[in-house]
């Protein structure tokens, strides 16, 4: 799941920043794909048994929150990843 921390990151204030950050975008990933399944399955039976105003704003609502968590945390999810990489190249 997550990375063992080493002594010296608990006490590196940078890292804890960003593992802070790290846990929010995993959060925002995990709640930004679920909204999209939910906007898929709406779909699926909207299509399937009728599709009205209310499935269509359902849908349209899902997809729209679901779009707005996912973009910020891709990008800050591979900048989280790259900081961390760089650290370890670096030797800190």
């Amino acid at each position: 799941m997550s990375a063992p921390e080493s002594p010296r990151s608990s006490s590196d204030p940078v890292r804890a920043r960003r593992a802070m950050i790290a846990l929010w975008t995993k959060r925002a990933n995990r709640l930004g794909y679920l909204l999209f399944a939910a906007a898929i399955t709406l779909f699926v039976v909207a299509f399937i048994v009728d599709f009205n105003e209310t499935m269509v704003t359902f849908i349209t609502i899902c997809m729209v929150i679901g779009s707005i968590l996912l973009a910020p945390a891709i990008v800050l999810g591979y900048a989280v990843k790259a900081a961390e990489k760089d650290d370890v190249a670096q030797g800190l």
